[in-house]
């Protein structure tokens, strides 16, 4: 494609001293071509720059050197009207001329009004475009099914002004983004404001991205739909209901579908890529979820500053000015001192371990090196190495502790020994118990009962080390037993127990051990 190359002077006529009435002349015609008024003359000029707004005087040698002017520009075109009847030379003069405009100067004029427009305008990400994309796609494969050329042709319009839409909010709302992102809270005179409009931003784009997903999905479906019926044949139908007229030699039918083409080739772009690449939608989730991830490090940013009582510039200024209303040269040296910690060296006073080995006349480039704490810079003292403590000698503690526990095992072996019933028998029979066996019997008889009964009624518990086993039975007769001890005497069911070591396997029989 061969870059597009503006005529010089195209665009002079928007500088210069009389840049504002060129300006208004334009206008005035621009205004009048939409009335389908194409050609004026020097008196319907000067009207319509009344209603352009130029209320200044002009007299008619201005205007007709501003009008002479821009045909020079190839901006007006200028013919003599003959057919008219003229009654004095005046007459003739004033009306004789008649001016229009170039296609040159409506671009101009045209691409003026744009740049003005879009420097007064903002863009938006508006999820209603989406849906109005989603839904005139929608319509058109309606319309290829059962509508006319003309429904096509209309609906196609509206999608690509839809997706033109877009494409140009996007293109703003982007930049003004960027901008945004660039901008220094500390050149924002008003930092409220500044504030409330990033965080508005960070609002806005959380709630485009809610449903951008989705919405990208449905569109892209709608758009493999009609592929299934066939571009060409949109574009084909959508040409018969434009029913282009062919005012010139050049037949307008190719250009028009190349255009169209064009345009679905950007929409695709947008939602649906064929070469494998990842749509622009997406690349604009990207963009507005990294924007919202900046904005809230710069809103962060704002906040923390409003936090500190002043900034580091401050700070210094603050230092400079304390500076300078210290009189004497000792109080400077201290205020360096307490601000940087660049006091005057800690280790002069420090020397070798044995001085007199070290010659005083040597330099202290040849003497050997003294050790220096890490103490000495922050806490103005070296360490002070003191004798190690005596370790103390636990070794007959040791002794009388595994002393102490082999005795408390046998003790517990013992216990257990004479606790085992050797079979099952009624828990009577044990009638007199020293209190310490007693404890042990009690602890065995607590585990036994705190387990649930088996189908049979049997309750079953072990010691905390799984050596001793207890088997308990509730009496079918629902007699009582009584354990005497040294303290007091026990009494409860008469169950039928059996202690024995955990593993050994129980004997069949059964019966009371008087």
């Amino acid at each position: 494609m061969e870059p597009s190359r503006v005529p010089p002077e195209m665009f002079r006529f928007t500088s210069g001293d009389r840049a504002e009435l060129h300006v208004a002349v334009l206008h005035a015609f621009s205004e009048a071509n939409e009335r389908l008024e194409t050609e004026l003359g020097l008196d319907e000029v000067r009207a319509r720059l009344r209603e352009a707004g130029w209320l200044d005087p002009l007299p008619d040698h201005d205007l007709s050197t501003a009008l002479d002017q821009l045909r020079d520009w190839r901006l007006l075109d200028v013919i003599h009207n003959h057919s008219d009847n003229y009654r004095t030379a005046s007459e003739y003069e004033r009306r004789n001329l008649q001016y229009s405009l170039t296609r040159r100067g409506e671009a101009a004029f045209a691409g003026v009004v744009h740049a003005t427009t879009l420097l007064t305008s903002t863009g938006a990400l508006q999820t209603a475009v989406l849906d109005a994309i989603s839904d005139r796609l929608g319509d058109l494969t309606r319309e290829l099914d059962t509508g006319s050329d003309r429904r096509v042709f209309s609906t196609l319009m509206e999608l690509e002004g839809h997706l033109e839409a877009l494409r140009g909010n996007t293109k703003q709302f982007n930049g003004e983004l960027q901008r945004l992102l660039r901008a220094d809270s500390a050149d924002t005179a008003d930092l409220a404001t500044f504030h409330e409009v990033k965080a508005s931003t960070v609002a806005y784009l959380e709630e485009f991205l809610t449903d951008l997903e989705p919405r990208s999905h449905t569109i892209a479906a709608r758009i493999a739909e009609i592929e299934e019926h066939g571009v060409d044949l949109l574009h084909q139908r959508a040409l018969l209901g434009a029913d282009l007229p062919q005012l010139t030699g050049t037949d307008p039918a190719p250009a028009w579908l190349a255009h169209r083409r064009a345009r679905w080739d950007g929409l695709r772009a947008w939602f649906r890529p064929l070469d494998g690449s990842a749509p622009r939608v997406e690349q604009l989730h990207h963009v507005a979820r990294r924007a919202i991830i900046t904005l809230l490090q710069v809103l962060a940013k704002i906040t923390e500053s409003k936090r500190r009582a002043g900034s580091a510039v401050a700070d210094f200024r603050e230092l400079a000015r304390w500076f300078t209303v210290v009189p004497a040269q000792d109080d400077l040296h201290r205020l360096w001192a307490t601000m940087f910690g660049l006091g005057s060296a800690r280790h002069a006073h420090l020397a070798h371990p044995d001085p007199e080995l070290i010659n005083p006349s040597s330099s202290w480039y040849e003497t050997p090196p003294v050790a220096v704490s890490p103490l000495l810079r922050s806490a103005g003292k070296t360490e002070q190495f003191a004798q190690t403590g005596r370790v103390r000698d636990v070794t007959a503690l040791k002794a009388a502790r595994a002393e102490r526990a082999l005795a408390e095992r046998a003790e517990l072996e013992a216990a257990w020994d004479l606790l085992d019933t050797g079979g099952a028998l009624r828990l009577s029979a044990f009638d007199r118990l020293d209190h310490a066996l007693f404890e042990r019997l009690l602890d065995l008889l607590g585990r036994a009962l705190a387990t649930g009964p088996d189908t049979g009624g049997t309750r079953q518990g072990t010691t905390s080390d799984g050596r001793v086993e207890i088997l308990l039975r509730p009496p079918r007769d629902g007699a009582i037993a009584v354990l005497r001890t040294n303290s007091g005497a026990f009494r409860g069911p008469d169950y039928e127990i059996e202690i024995r070591a955990a593993g050994q396997r129980r004997p069949q029989a059964s019966g009371d051990r008087a």
